[in-house]
């Protein structure tokens, strides 16, 4: 083989052995999250087996009391679900028929002037950080509330509800949006040849066609209200409550988890380890969430050529 046919030879090997490292370094990277997840899973479920040890998977999933840290201590879990499904129902009434109207606003009315100006200002919500949504809850909406309902207390579920909703309302507004751009002009137009309005169009029309993308919005937003932290410990209280009562204060499983993680609780006690068996159950409902979330999208996707 002369020197002329070597050189394109090694040129081509040299870009093989670069695709082939470029492949390596995308796969270790989708390893590396894969990796992670699976050190939570195993650091959450070798804690928790511990406290098992100790406490009763019935007592801790049926148990109505709540008091890991006071004496007689009781570890029944159901008072931080209640809670912490509480914030999540009350942030969806505020999150989603806002965000599924800023959506149809976005991409059936807005101009693109508009769109300029109201996408940015989404997008600034969604990076506010959520100790700051707490203070505002604490600061803002509370008073607010307390004037127009005086029995409503210092801490309550109302208050961290609206702030969550506020929170996620970025997420159903975008996801919203893009899944309602993604359906082609052509039914948009075949409603109007029909005589419809525009309002008739997209919500006869578009709404239903982006279902999916709507219904997938909805369930990863309350996935992330649901496990929301710092903006429910700081509006909710610390009040581990089975009520129905919005405007009392209330203790979610990530505000509990926060409690235990301020130190004052000795490593290794079966106090310490309740904070593996709650955010184990919280880690659990956030992932039945997530895979609903899948299963409605695949279910229900629509395909355009």
């Amino acid at each position: 083989m002369s020197t002329l046919d070597m050189h394109p030879l090694r040129i081509r090997r040299a870009r093989r052995w670069k695709e082939e490292l470029i492949r390596l370094a995308l796969l270790s990277c989708a390893l590396l999250s894969v990796l992670t997840t699976l050190g939570i899973v195993v650091v959450l479920l070798n804690e928790s087996i511990g406290f098992f040890r100790h406490v009763s998977p019935w007592e801790f999933l049926t148990g109505t009391t709540w008091t890991p840290l006071l004496e007689p201590r009781h570890f029944g879990v159901l008072p931080l679900v209640c809670g912490s499904l509480m914030v999540m129902v009350g942030a969806a009434v505020v999150a989603i028929p806002t965000g599924v109207l800023t959506a149809v606003y976005l991409s059936e009315y807005a101009s693109q002037r508009a769109r300029s100006i109201i996408k940015p200002i989404l997008e600034i919500l969604a990076g506010i950080p959520t100790v700051v949504y707490g203070y505002f809850a604490l600061t803002f909406v509370t008073p607010l509330l307390r004037k127009i309902i005086p029995g409503t207390e210092v801490f309550n579920a109302a208050s961290a509800s609206i702030v969550v909703g506020i929170m996620v309302l970025p997420m159903v507004a975008s996801l919203c949006d893009d899944a309602f751009r993604a359906v082609p002009r052509s039914l948009r137009q075949g409603g109007y040849a029909m005589g419809a309005t525009k309002f008739e169009v997209a919500m006869q029309v578009v709404l239903p066609a982006a279902l999916s993308g709507v219904l997938a919005s909805f369930i990863l937003a309350l996935s992330r209200a649901v496990g929301e932290t710092m903006a429910t410990t700081i509006a909710a209280g610390g009040t581990p409550r089975i009520t129905a009562n919005p405007l009392q204060s209330i203790q979610t499983m990530a505000a509990y988890i926060v409690q235990i993680s301020l130190g004052d609780t000795p490593h290794g006690s079966v106090e310490y380890q309740t904070l593996f068996a709650v955010g184990l159950v919280l880690f659990s409902i956030t992932l039945l969430m997530n895979v609903i979330a899948h299963r409605v999208l695949r279910r229900f996707q629509e395909v355009y050529e």
